[in-house]
């Protein structure tokens, strides 16, 4: 059974599953970018008209259309290819066996700070931003300024400046004394 959630970026929606998605973690994929792609669930999904990109975790997948598209099509087009994959294979989309990459988006680090500011992002920020169907990656830090990307549907969300600013700006200046201020790549 697949379910959908709205999100906080009008532009991207959640579908969860109760089988496994992925398991390999979140990885997404960009419609520009889908001669590079070799499995073809995502292949077909990037093909739908007005789809833009594609994040996948482990029990859940958002989508992000483009401005102008609008969700009654591509919703219950998303749905059909979720379930008639699930009805034929027990498999996840994204498997181990299928993807020969598998690593994490956590940066390991000899500097005890970056390896603070991962700790943070990977138990307190990125839970709650993959509850809105997103995720967020450590670029890196320098002079007390973090840098990350936004990914899914936080990728240009109306509403991730803020989040940014008041949610991870916030708690990365609680938790990890060397840092002053967030940014967005």
């Amino acid at each position: 059974m697949i379910y959908t959630e709205n999100t906080p970026n009008p532009n991207a929606v959640k579908f969860l599953s109760n089988k496994v998605i992925s398991e390999i973690g979140t990885k997404e994929f960009q419609k520009e970018k889908i001669d590079k792609i070799k499995n073809e669930f995502v292949k077909n999904l990037l093909s739908v008209e007005g789809v833009e990109l594609i994040l996948f975790s482990k029990n859940f997948l958002s989508v992000k259309k483009e401005e102008k598209a609008s969700w009654d099509s591509i919703k219950p087009t998303v749905i059909s290819h979720l379930n008639d994959y699930f009805n034929s294979k027990n498999d996840p989309i994204l498997s181990k066996k299928e993807l020969e990459v598998n690593h994490s988006e956590t940066v390991k680090s000899n500097n005890e700070v970056i390896n603070q500011i991962n700790e943070v992002l990977d138990t307190k920020i990125r839970p709650a931003v993959a509850k809105d169907g997103g995720d967020i990656k450590f670029i890196s830090f320098e002079n007390g300024i973090v840098k990350v990307q936004l990914k899914g549907s936080c990728s240009g969300c109306p509403s991730s400046l803020m989040t940014l600013k008041q949610g991870v700006q916030n708690l990365l200046k609680h938790y990890v004394k060397d840092v002053n201020s967030v940014e967005a790549i």
